[in-house]
């Protein structure tokens, strides 16, 4: 068969979850487009019940992964980011045409993105420096406070920035050891599908990170109130869609990021995120000292 008669193999893009890729239970799929009206692919369009999955899955992880080590969890994030350079290529491609990006811009894009799972990466194991530490107190003991993850985090994933924006609200919720069901964006879902590919063929283990696609005002209502989801980030949300979310999370006092106003997601990253998601524990020892003579056992 010659070249101009083969047909093109098109892309099925299916959710992740639990480390695996389901069809939308409801049988459900929306069109997806590019900025000039060109259809792209047919992307799941998840129903509640895909939510409910994706939480069920979560919260099977938070255990393994809360309980790995600070400097594993940084290896496996690092494997991340080489399995994203490894399929740089794609990725230009399909952030170029969800965006309308140039060539060289959707590059840039994805380089950035890219770097910032390293820069992740590399602070899974320091963060408690940061954040935790002995503390004076009046008595005899010791003090220490260290920070350990909320649990199940949903994050509605920015809208225009379909990977950069994307990368900068995940990685910060599973470096800390949390496990997060992401609302992926509405309209430009497919690098967000693409991910779950490469997550999967890293080190992560399945249920760390869920992707659904489909329509934050449908299952984001249904994930803020959910009993099993302990935070809630609003990135994605818009100023109607944040109030109905935040007072749904209210019910079982979740932790809840609201959305921050970011002209442009290639800025600097800080540590907000991370530590918008953990707790911190804090740990009373006595130092073993025996009455006003200063002795210790």
């Amino acid at each position: 068969m010659s070249e101009s008669t083969r047909l093109n193999v098109f892309k099925t893009y299916k959710l992740y979850v639990g480390g695996k890729f389901p069809r939308s239970e409801s049988g459900r799929v929306y069109e997806v487009t590019d900025t000039k009206g060109k259809w792209l692919a047919n992307a799941p369009l998840s129903s509640r019940k895909d939510a409910r999955d994706a939480v069920v899955a979560a919260r099977k992880a938070f255990g393994g992964w809360s309980g790995a080590t600070a400097y594993n969890r940084g290896q496996v994030l690092y494997r991340v980011a080489e399995m994203l350079e490894g399929r740089r290529e794609q990725f230009v491609r399909e952030v170029a045409e969800a965006e309308g990006l140039s060539k060289s811009k959707a590059g840039a894009v994805v380089d950035q993105a890219i770097d910032r799972w390293v820069w992740y990466a590399g602070w899974t194991d320091k963060i408690g420096q940061v954040v935790g530490g002995a503390n004076p107190v009046a008595g005899p003991y010791f003090n220490l406070s260290t920070p350990e993850p909320t649990g199940v985090v949903t994050v509605v994933a920015p809208q225009e920035s379909s990977f950069l924006g994307l990368v900068s609200v995940i990685a910060p919720v599973i470096a800390t050891g949390n496990t997060a069901v992401v609302i992926a964006s509405e309209k430009a879902p497919l690098p967000a599908l693409s991910l779950g590919e490469v997550l999967a063929t890293s080190d992560l283990p399945g249920g760390v990170v869920n992707i659904l696609s489909g329509k934050a005002a449908e299952m984001g209502p249904h994930l803020a109130a959910h009993q099993d989801v302990n935070a809630i980030d609003l990135a994605g949300a818009d100023a109607a869609l944040a109030k109905e979310l935040e007072i749904a999370a209210a019910d079982n006092l979740k932790r809840v990021l609201r959305p921050q106003p970011v002209d442009d997601w290639s800025a600097d990253q800080d540590t907000r995120r991370m530590t918008a998601f953990l707790e911190t524990k804090t740990v009373w020892h006595p130092t073993g000292s025996l009455g006003a003579s200063g002795s210790a056992y």
